[in-house]
């Protein structure tokens, strides 16, 4: 907080208590160290690193990423290090800061899920857990577990047996009712719930009639998404008890704020990032400029205040 400002921007996501709202999202802010240079982590409410699954992942071929009129098409596949070496290459590097770190984490089958979250549970410096939900079953012909509430639920169930830290479930936005997969999740014992994740899309080279993408398709993000994100996070922040996290096309704190208003306790700034690496700090100083300005002594105040 800088000097003589009096506003509060501490929020709390169930046990885990941030010093202001603003995460970063999953998949867009490696591991911390490759924008350390650019963003002092200190400032942020949490970082969320990119996820983890139980062995190294290369991902799909290129390209894979293709930038659309208002954001990005991305099919990077969950490339990953896997999560030994994380804790061995990367976390050491997280303990320096004074931020929260959350692990994204990922896997093909509940046991993958399980096994990933148990090593993870009692490393030094890691202060919650963020489930993508958004991967295929193996077992169930390639479904997303977040298509199916009971599927969603049992990941849930399954990490939080395999940890003692807090579990975020991040749910995919490509279903008919998200709210209620919220609701199964909960029910099973998620802490919180982040949303959205991307939403699928697709990209055609018209001269050779072809993807853009070599996977077809891939993950929308950026401005293009937040409108349905913020009627998701509406919706879903009405029909659970648990911290809602408002992720999708934050690009300012203009943007931060609408989800906040509309009950979410914290947002997560992913596609800004590759625009403007210091995107999330100036995002929490414009929060903190405009609550003063309206002499709003605590960031609380706000969340939940929409009037439909």
């Amino acid at each position: 907080m800088k000097a003589g400002s009096t506003t509060n921007m501490a929020t709390n996501i169930g046990p885990l208590h941030l010093k202001n709202p603003v995460m970063t999202a999953s998949g867009t802010f490696g591991y911390g160290q490759e924008y350390a240079a650019y963003v002092d982590l200190n400032k942020l409410g949490a970082v969320v690193v990119k996820g983890l699954s139980l062995k190294p992942r290369p991902g799909n071929p290129p390209p894979r990423i293709m930038e659309t009129a208002a954001g990005m098409l991305n099919a990077v596949g969950l490339q990953n290090i896997g999560v030994e070496a994380f804790l061995t290459e990367k976390l050491p590097f997280l303990r320096r800061f004074d931020t929260k770190v959350i692990v994204n984490i990922y896997g093909e089958t509940y046991n993958e899920y399980a096994k990933v979250a148990q090593k993870l549970s009692s490393a030094e410096g890691i202060h919650a857990l963020e489930v993508n939900v958004s991967c295929p079953n193996v077992k169930k012909g390639g479904l997303s577990f977040g298509a199916d509430p009971k599927a969603a639920a049992r990941v849930t169930r399954a990490v939080k047996d395999a940890t003692s830290l807090p579990v975020i479930v991040k749910l995919t936005p490509n279903v008919t009712d998200i709210a209620a997969i919220a609701e199964a999740v909960e029910e099973a014992g998620a802490d919180a719930v982040s949303l959205i994740n991307t939403l699928a899309g697709l990209s055609v080279d018209i001269r050779t009639r072809r993807p853009h993408l070599k996977n077809v398709t891939g993950g929308l993000s950026g401005p293009a998404i937040k409108p349905v994100a913020l009627r998701m996070v509406w919706e879903v922040a009405r029909r659970v008890s648990i911290p809602v996290i408002g992720v999708g096309g934050i690009m300012t704190a203009e943007d931060a704020l609408e989800f906040l208003i509309v009950g979410a306790k914290a947002v997560q700034v992913g596609t800004a990032n590759f625009v403007n690496p210091l995107a999330t700090v100036e995002i929490i100083e414009g929060m903190r400029q405009f609550l003063t300005a309206l002499k709003i002594k605590n960031i609380n105040e706000i969340i939940g205040t929409f009037q439909p």
